[in-house]
């Protein structure tokens, strides 16, 4: 995470070490950093666009878009609702609009 305003270790510890998805509280060698607006797609390393995830999530979740994802797994959309408290409103609002979207069809 070069160049950003938060390093990996600080994403953790703001987060808890909790994996905003499953919940789990873990030991950093078991998280990553996941940002809720792909770099792919125009986001950026700033610390409203990251989120700590474990890994196991991180592979369940894989290239998918996080509002296709969270859409077709309830209890991970319940827990980051829960969780991804330091997420930017702007970006959560987009995911639940997303999600609304996907869900209606």
């Amino acid at each position: 995470l070069k160049g950003s305003g938060m390093q990996r270790d600080e994403i953790f510890a703001r987060d808890g070490h909790r994996c905003v998805f499953c919940g789990q509280v873990l030991p950093a060698e078991e998280l990553t950093v996941d940002h809720l607006q792909a770099r792919s797609r125009g986001g950026d390393r700033s610390a409203g666009n990251l989120v700590t995830a474990c890994g196991a999530c991180n592979v369940r979740k894989g290239r998918r878009r996080l509002a296709e994802f969270l859409a077709g797994e309830p209890d991970a959309y319940a827990n980051f609702r829960r969780y991804a408290i330091h997420a930017w409103k702007r970006h959560l609002q987009a995911i639940d609009d997303e999600v609304s979207k996907l869900r209606a069809g």
